[in-house]
């Protein structure tokens, strides 16, 4: 089977659907030996794996344009010899030489509105919209995220089906006292802390955490500060509140700290070493960082919202969004609460276990034969 796959996000490994395709395409030359993979992207790769080819198909344009014009006009004229394609994230052609599977992680500009942008982001979104209608095969990251694509793109149900993601081999529970101790000193982190890494998007619900923080100042001081991982945008907007205005008017500048972009290779021994991880997040397609904690044995804390009673099930908390004391509670009681940490500890190790990057891959592979059959139930 020849299989061409989009490229754009092969060099984004900090990206959700970069981590999808770095994770998956190793998985599936594991399970089909005789799978022939091209990746078309817009500029060279590193980090290829030997049997996949690569395509270098630069648009003419750049920026914003440019992306939308690999996608739909660059990306599909290089596969003209591809028995099937495969687009790694919600942006398919709307004409395709073979049959495509498109993966949508999420819907998020259609799901909330301030995530809509402006008229040509708008355009974008109604593009990719129809043109996943075309797919032989849509995959997605969770069932809440089938059933919001069955409600909102009008794709049949017989052509969407669930493929759960799984943390990264790096994601263990297994100390590595050098490594964790040279994390410690680049990121220069307290003894104990508690742990938020991912975006700082309305959407990851912080202000509410925040809240939340200052009932658990109360009960444990400066002793077990919050420790907020991410890239930090200056100044505020309709998508991004203002968090430090927010931690000032609580009283939280002395137990809630940014501590920058983290690289990918110190995020396991970062989750490792934390006393917690707190994800209030309220929409999310999949969640790789709760799934992540937990493999390296961290408990985890999320809201009851979206894919999160999917990716954590009965192994963390999980509270419901509006609730900022019971959250606090939560954090609270994984801070001071020796047998419940190790006892969550143990659930979440058990819990993401349970995901595979081999079994995301057999399910992936099943879909491929089944959109060359024209089969996609």
């Amino acid at each position: 089977m020849r299989v061409a796959i989009n490229a754009w996000f092969w060099d984004q490994p900090n990206t959700g659907s970069g981590q999808y395709l770095r994770n998956l395409l190793p998985a599936l030359l594991d399970l089909a030996p005789d799978l022939q993979a091209t990746l078309v992207a817009p500029r060279p790769l590193a980090g290829v794996p030997e049997r996949v080819s690569v395509r270098v198909r630069a648009p003419r344009i750049g920026g914003h344009p440019g992306k939308a014009w690999f996608e739909q006009r660059v990306f599909p004229a290089a596969c003209a010899d591809a028995d099937l394609i495969h687009v790694p994230y919600w942006a398919p052609p709307l004409g395709a030489p073979a049959p495509f599977v498109v993966t949508v992680h999420d819907v998020i500009p259609l799901a909330l509105k301030a995530y809509r942008g402006g008229p040509l982001a708008r355009a974008y979104t109604a593009l990719v919209s129809a043109a996943t209608r075309g797919a032989a095969v849509v995959l997605t990251d969770s069932d809440a995220a089938r059933a919001d694509i069955l409600a909102r793109l009008g794709v049949p149900g017989a052509r969407v089906r669930t493929v759960y993601l799984a943390a990264g081999p790096g994601f263990t529970a297994e100390r590595d006292p050098a490594r964790e101790q040279a994390v410690r000193a680049k990121y220069n982190l307290p003894e104990t802390y508690v742990l938020y890494l991912g975006g700082f998007d309305v959407r990851k619900n912080l202000e509410a955490l925040l809240v939340a923080y200052s009932y658990v100042q109360k009960g444990v001081g400066d002793d077990a500060p919050l420790l907020l991982a991410g890239k930090e945008l200056e100044g505020a907007s309709a998508r991004f509140p203002p968090l430090r205005r927010h931690i000032r008017a609580l009283g939280l500048d002395d137990c809630v700290r940014f501590i920058g972009w983290v690289d990918e290779a110190d995020k396991p021994a970062l989750l490792r070493m934390a006393r917690s991880f707190v994800f209030p997040s309220l929409y999310e397609g999949f969640g790789l960082p709760p799934l992540e904690a937990m493999a390296c044995g961290t408990p985890v804390i999320a809201m009851d919202a979206s894919a999160m009673p999917e990716v954590v099930g009965g192994a963390g908390f999980l509270i419901a969004p509006e609730d900022s004391r019971a959250l606090a509670g939560a954090i609270l009681a994984t801070i001071t609460q020796d047998d419940l940490h190790e006892k969550l500890r143990a659930e979440g190790l058990a819990q993401a276990a349970g995901f595979s990057w081999t079994r995301t891959a057999r399910q992936t592979l099943d879909a491929y034969a089944d959109a060359l059959r024209g089969n996609p139930v």
